[in-house]
């Protein structure tokens, strides 16, 4: 069997996928191969992967794949492919991808989702991703392509509708989301055999249903509880406790991603919210600033100590290959099209995150039925910008750029249809050769 890994450079991912399939029996005789077009990044991930491989017993081999003109050889023939790429990384694109909307008082957080800084990473990944579906068709066309990459909605609806490659789209924001709301408001005694039930759209699925392993909804206990939690001045999870009180449900991303996928916490107009809701702008080029100069150290530190012993993590990637392989069952939350209205309030084009078994026959979606008429009316302002943001990316028309971009509930909120056009040109300037042209 064999495992390729796009992006392998992101070494600290490809740690955890890799060493959770060299952790399980059914998958680690495997050939994992790694593809980055960055030499020295690629190894080393292999120089970390060849001493886990050995520490588990030698099983499988590592083979490395560097630049486009072998990527073609690192596919073929894959079974898996798990894609964990970063088109132009945190310099220069990430860095563009805030500092020119800063110019035009639009702030952001994350922008890896949704907003200008969430549109413009689509624009810059989807071409690739038609390259990778290109190889992939003709090297690989039966396999499963595991897509971990942001903004997770609009790469995998780009796949899904664009190309024949099988697809699901994971991010762990689903299992963590309940036994982080619960421990959050004191509640730890209801995690053990509790049962949920949710639905929606990436990083902003709702949780439909909390029980414990009683039946019993846990709903109002949590509900009681958010004023106590609001009051707390260091408190980061408050604009999805408040998503409670004001629209029903919990969604499953962190409050620092959903402040901006709305039109109600990061305003000009009040910055006293940013305060309130304890709100980290411009958080995620401080982590990627801290993930560089941290990977660099324990780079170092396993160079000189070895590598540490790896245990199985949370990801769904070997879960799905093993259950896959072995022809066993297995629950994720995954995204998927939501063809035939898995969904049924939400369009057919949408990718949707809903509950997914996994069996012999690969991904098999489960149908959930209509969401609350308030969050199915969230996620819709989310799939508008989503589906204008594909448009653009397929047809190549500018205007459709424009549009996703007035569309998105943030950048609307904040900013004029001039301005917001006179941003988009100035982002698509600047990113220069990572877009291709738009006319």
């Amino acid at each position: 069997m064999k495992i390729t890994f796009m992006g392998a450079g992101s070494t600290v991912f490809a740690r955890n996928v890799i060493g959770d399939c060299m952790c399980t029996p059914a998958l680690r005789d495997s050939i994992f191969a790694l593809y980055d077009i960055d030499a020295q990044r690629l190894e080393e991930s292999r120089t970390i992967l060849e001493a886990m491989r050995k520490a588990k017993g030698g099983y499988g081999k590592i083979e490395c794949y560097t630049g486009v003109e072998n990527r073609k050889a690192a596919l073929k023939g894959a079974d898996f492919v798990v894609n964990a790429i970063q088109v132009g990384l945190y310099d220069p694109c990430t860095i563009i991808d805030f500092e020119v909307p800063k110019k035009y008082g639009l702030r952001q957080t994350i922008a890896d989702t949704l907003g200008i800084g969430g549109i413009m990473r689509a624009l810059r990944t989807i071409p690739v991703l038609k390259d990778f579906a290109d190889d992939m068709e003709e090297v690989c066309p039966d396999a499963l392509f595991l897509n971990y990459v942001n903004p997770m909605a609009m790469l995998t609806g780009y796949m899904l509708r664009y190309t024949p490659i099988k697809t699901v789209g994971l991010c762990h924001s689903v299992q963590g989301c309940t036994k982080d709301l619960l421990t959050q408001l004191g509640m730890e005694d209801k995690l053990e055999g509790r049962k949920e039930l949710i639905a929606g759209i990436n990083h902003m699925a709702w949780l439909l249903e909390i029980k414990d392993k009683y039946g019993n909804d846990l709903y109002p206990e949590i509900k009681k509880r958010i004023p106590d939690y609001m009051a707390k001045p260091d408190a980061d999870n408050k604009v999805r406790m408040e998503y409670i009180q004001n629209f029903g449900y919990y969604v499953t991303e962190s409050s620092e991603h959903n402040a901006e996928y709305n039109m109600f916490y990061i305003k000009s107009k009040y910055p006293e919210l940013i305060e309130k809701y304890n709100i980290p702008l411009d958080e995620y080029p401080r982590r990627c600033i801290n993930q560089i100069e941290g990977w660099k150290k324990e780079y170092a530190e396993m160079l000189e100590n070895g590598v540490k012993e790896h245990e199985r993590s949370i990801e769904y990637a070997s879960r799905i290959m093993e259950t896959i392989v072995t022809s066993g069952t297995y629950q994720i939350g995954g995204n998927v099209l939501n063809t035939g209205h898995l969904i049924s309030n939400l369009p057919e084009e949408a990718c949707v995150e809903v509950p997914c078994l996994v069996n012999g026959y690969g991904i098999n979606p489960c149908s959930v039925g209509a969401l609350p008429v308030q969050c199915a009316a969230l996620n819709m302002t989310n799939i508008n910008v989503q589906l204008l943001t594909i448009e653009a990316a397929v047809t190549r028309k500018k205007e459709h750029i424009y549009q996703a971009a007035m569309l998105d509930p943030h950048t609307g909120s904040e900013l004029d249809i001039d301005t917001i056009k006179k941003m988009v040109d100035d982002l698509i300037e600047a990113h220069g050769d990572f877009l291709p042209e738009y006319h």
